[in-house]
């Protein structure tokens, strides 16, 4: 294949395949237990068992833009993830991150941090996953180091 073959995708269309597939990968973490939500929940996740975690979702919304303890939180959770090759994105839409990851009998308040991590028999792959990972790392070869997903509208 020589480059003039491979398609190019601008990057809004990068960043809806990529909202697409961390929607899918949200949906079968949930199915599959393994996901962490919440702020101190992934912190306690990420302290005991770093090489369990396999993705990052930071979630902001305009309310808490000003929230300065949040902040530092989500400094700390990126060095982290940075430091131990944990792909993380963001995205702006914390409401819509609760309702996919969320019981709809139970409200989350603390959506901000979404871990997904890996069964502890290791035999949960998934190609949305993958896809994500792929955005990340191309994300990072164009200094994006904390890329944002938009999440699709339902």
């Amino acid at each position: 294949m020589t480059f003039e073959e491979v398609p190019i995708q601008k990057p809004t269309e990068r960043a809806q395949c990529a909202g697409k597939a961390l929607e899918e990968v949200l949906e079968t973490a949930k199915d599959n237990e393994s996901l962490t939500v919440g702020v101190y929940e992934s912190a306690k996740v990420m302290n005991l068992d770093p090489d369990s975690v396999a993705f990052c979702v930071l979630a902001m919304d305009e309310q808490f833009q000003c929230d300065i303890a949040l902040q530092i939180h989500f400094t700390l959770i990126q060095s982290f993830c940075f430091d131990n090759d944990i792909s993380i994105v963001r995205v702006s839409d914390m409401q819509r991150l609760a309702d996919i990851v969320g019981d709809k009998a139970e409200e989350l308040e603390d959506a901000h941090c979404v871990l997904i991590t890996n069964p502890a028999d290791g035999s949960w792959e998934d190609p949305a996953l993958e896809k994500l990972h792929l955005f990340c790392e191309e994300s990072r070869r164009l200094n994006d180091w904390l890329p944002e997903i938009s999440l699709p509208e339902r």
